[in-house]
This record gives C-alpha cells, structure tokens and sequence, in this order.
C-alpha cells in the first residue's frame, strides 16, 4: 500500500514537472518587451501572448495556413500606447512560417483588412506581373480586436536609399505610388488640404510651448503655409497612402511590398510623392548630415512619378513636400535622439517658404 502510494506521488510529481517543463519552454516562446499584459486594459490579449492558445486557433479556424507546423515564436515587435501593437507570430514545420498580427485596441481595423484583401484580389498579390505587391492577408481574430497579415521577406526602402540601389529602386517606389492611385475604390474618409493645415496649426504650437523663444518664427512659418495653399492647383481626388514613406515599402529582389494602408482615403496623389521626399529629405539630415546627400534619391523619384502622372504634379508635390517638413519640425520634438535637428528644420522650412 505504501508502495503503491510512493509510486502515485512519484508519477504526480513528474507529471508536475513535465507541465514545469512544458511551461517554461512556453513562456520561453514569447517576446514581450512593452510589458503589454501589465496594462489591465490590455487583458484581452492574454490568449493572443499564449503559445497554447495561438496554435490551437490557428489550427481550429485556418489549419491550412499552418498545416505540420507548430508555433516557435511570438514577439510583440511595436507598441504605441493606448492605441495600437504589432505581434509576430512564428510556426516551424518543414518551413518557417510567420504572421504579423495588427492589434487596434479600440477595435478591429477590419476597414484595412478588407482594403488589403481587395488590393489582393485586384493586382498586388504575389503573382502581379509589374512585381509591386502587398502582403497577403490572412485571417481576423476580434476577440484578439487583430488581423493578421503574412510576414514578407526582404529589406525596407530606408535601408537602401543611402546604398548605390537607392536610385534604382527610385523610379520602383515612384510606380507603386502611382499604381495605388488608380485603383478604383471607394472609400468614405477624404484628406483635404485644409485637414492637412488642420495637424499643422494643432502640431506646431506645441514646439512653441517647449521653446517660447521660437514662438514668433513658428507663427510666421503657419502663416506662410497658410498662404503656400492658396497657390495649389484642385486635383481630382484618388486613392491615396496618406502615410508614404521609405518603412513603408519593402524591396525582395525585383518585388515590391507596400505596407501599412491604415490611413488609406481619398485626397489628391502629389500628397504621397511630397510626403515620401520630405521624409528622404529628413532622413537624410538625421543620417548623413546634410538635407541634400540623398538628393540625386529624390530627383529620380520624383521625375518617375511625374513622367506617369503627369507635369501638372509637379508644383503639388512641391507644395505637400514642404508642408511635411514643416510637420517635421514637431515630429522632431517626439524623439529625444531627434531634438537636436529641429532647429535646422525650422531654418530649412524658412528658407523654402520664402522661395516658393
């Protein structure tokens, strides 16, 4: 009897530390550097950070997406607070398989989801013969308020400008600008110009709160924007990005992804183009030391996309290109690493204000 008893415990006791065992390679499993499940708003995604409970929905709902595979990773890889995350799932099976799943916590952006999966349907998939592609979409969890995207290979366009590829892959970026633009699809949210005034006279006052002295010449940087916009020429509104830049476009060989359609409305196309070589010229500064050392960069793209969407583009793009960087002066203030350059925003913003 006690013999009997020693030998219960013992095979408990092991089943114990089998489930231990079993445990902490789970936990091991999971990447979470944000801390998001101490937030008690964010408990919904306890299910979504278990290895566990990901493969087991995996495998109920979409099993041919990971069919003899099993979960390896997750990675919680971007966090802005109280609004949004982006979480890396990974599944090892005869090939490694991953998703990236897009975590709105207000609810489910199934408005991006449907977008992604129509532009799938209609010439960005994996097969369109112009090698300009979106990622593909896969799967809704909104219990997770997440939809999930496969995860492609390749090298963003930011890392690549300041390469001997950066011109070429110019006129590429320039084409898949132009390609979303023709894309016949409705869409409820437009960004006019005055929304685009609007970020500007809420945004800048803000710099003038942490620098009072600036005060005078942030008043007359609005007050010049204001003026800039009478001069723009009225363009049949299209579909547009709303948030082109280099980290939004992903270079594998001769394809090209494009990423992140969130903001994805109707506005005029040059917006795109002007806001995508305001973020080169930016970068270029933050980078290289120098607004211009990407210069030859952004001549090409912006010739490729006028040479395709025509000379009347040309004075637009020139305007949301300065407006961008005008943007930029606040934008600079959010980063502690990007503080020391607003001051030569500003001066540059100036300068081109007055030549145009």
């Amino acid at each position: 009897m006690v013999l009997g008893t020693f030998k219960s415990q013992a095979i408990v006791h092991l089943f114990f530390l089998t489930y231990l065992d079993k445990l902490k390679l789970m936990n091991n499993l999971v990447k979470d550097p944000f801390n998001l499940l101490s937030d008690p708003n964010l408990a919904f995604l306890g299910d979504a950070l278990s290895p566990d409970k990901v493969e087991q929905m995996f495998k109920q709902f979409y099993p041919w997406l990971v069919k003899n595979s099993s979960i390896c990773s997750i990675e919680v890889i971007r966090y802005k607070p109280q609004k949004r995350c982006l979480i890396e799932y990974s599944f090892q099976g005869k090939n490694k398989i991953s998703f990236l799943g897009k975590v709105r916590f207000k609810g489910t952006d199934t408005n991006s989801y449907y977008l992604q999966q129509y532009l799938w349907q209609n010439g960005f998939n994996d097969q369109s013969l112009d090698h300009v592609s979106v990622p593909e979409p896969v799967a809704i969890f909104p219990q997770w308020k997440m939809w999930l995207q496969r995860k492609v290979p390749g090298v963003m366009a930011t890392d690549l400008l300041t390469t001997s590829e950066g011109i070429n892959i110019a006129p590429k970026i320039a084409y898949t600008a132009h390609k979303l633009h023709q894309l016949r699809r409705e869409s409820k949210r437009y960004h006019r110009i005055a929304d685009e005034l609007d970020i500007l006279h809420q945004k800048l006052p803000m710099v003038s709160q942490l620098y009072p002295h600036w005060q005078t010449r942030i008043n007359r940087i609005l007050q010049e924007c204001d003026r800039l916009v009478k001069n723009l020429p009225s363009l049949p509104p299209l579909g547009i990005h709303r948030d082109f830049y280099p980290d939004q476009i992903i270079i594998n060989g001769s394809r090209v992804y494009l990423l992140d359609l969130d903001l994805y409305c109707h506005g005029d196309p040059s917006l795109d183009i002007g806001n995508f070589l305001a973020h080169i010229t930016e970068y270029s500064l933050r980078t290289l030391g120098h607004f211009a050392a990407l210069k030859q960069q952004e001549i090409a793209l912006e010739n490729e996309f006028i040479k395709l969407a025509g000379e009347h583009t040309r004075e637009p793009i020139k305007i949301y290109k300065l407006l961008t960087l005008v943007r930029h002066i606040f934008l600079s203030t959010q980063f502690p690493e990007r503080s020391i350059y607003t001051e030569a925003l500003m001066q540059l913003s100036e300068e081109q204000l007055i030549n145009i």
